[in-house]
């Protein structure tokens, strides 16, 4: 107990860093996927095949191996982020995929009587999108993109795999140090819960928020 009191600061440290990786890697999930989720149901070609492209690639490959060639495929030619950016974009990208698929089936389920009826008032294609369509979508999207935020923070984890020293590669270096693994994982399990089911009370709110009432 006394090793682990007296590396809380580092386990401390690594909490914040899983943090400072997830929050930026969801909010790039989410600028990416909604692009990627309008350009699968655009009607454009062009842009339906880049969205798919996209989803098929990224989606099935393994987050590992697309941290890995950000963090060392892209120095080789002459591309060069920090440890940590080098993780949030590849994190980012990869949750990106699930944001758009959560995107195209909202925008799907808008009815299209009401886009006919916003196109009717004189709105353009751009004000369909901004001000009727992601609008009511939003509404069920909330609880699909607030599961999607919790994947995102336990994915980051695998960041300990390129050397971020986040909650679980933090953790590790204390079981290395103490050997003492029930506590140290426990330690890191405890961080995550905290972390999730704080995501988890904020989708509530924000679901309640946006919810219509009759």
């Amino acid at each position: 107990m006394q090793a682990l009191i007296e590396f809380l600061p580092s386990l401390a440290a690594g909490f914040g860093t899983t943090l400072l990786i997830s929050i930026p890697a969801f909010a790039l999930a989410v600028v990416v996927g909604t692009f990627a989720g309008i350009f699968r149901v655009s009607g454009i070609k062009p842009l339906m095949i880049v969205g798919g492209l996209y989803v098929a690639l990224v989606r099935n490959s393994p987050l590992l191996l697309i941290l890995l060639i950000i963090v060392f495929g892209l120095p080789e030619a002459g591309i060069l982020f920090s440890l940590n950016t080098s993780v949030i974009i590849g994190l980012g990208l990869y949750s990106g995929t699930y944001v758009c698929e959560t995107v195209r089936s909202g925008i799907n389920g808008v009815p299209n009587g009401l886009i006919e009826a916003a196109r009717a008032t004189g709105l353009r294609t751009v004000g369909v999108l901004t001000e009727v369509i992601l609008p009511l979508s939003l509404r069920a999207m909330v609880p699909p993109l607030v599961t999607i935020f919790i994947s995102t923070v336990l994915a980051s984890s695998l960041g300990a795999a390129v050397g971020v020293t986040e909650l679980t590669g933090a953790t590790r270096s204390f079981n290395l140090i103490a050997a003492q693994p029930i506590i140290a994982f426990a330690v890191a399990a405890f961080g995550y819960l905290v972390i999730n089911l704080t995501i988890g009370r904020l989708g509530e709110l924000i679901e309640r928020k946006v919810r219509v009432t009759k």
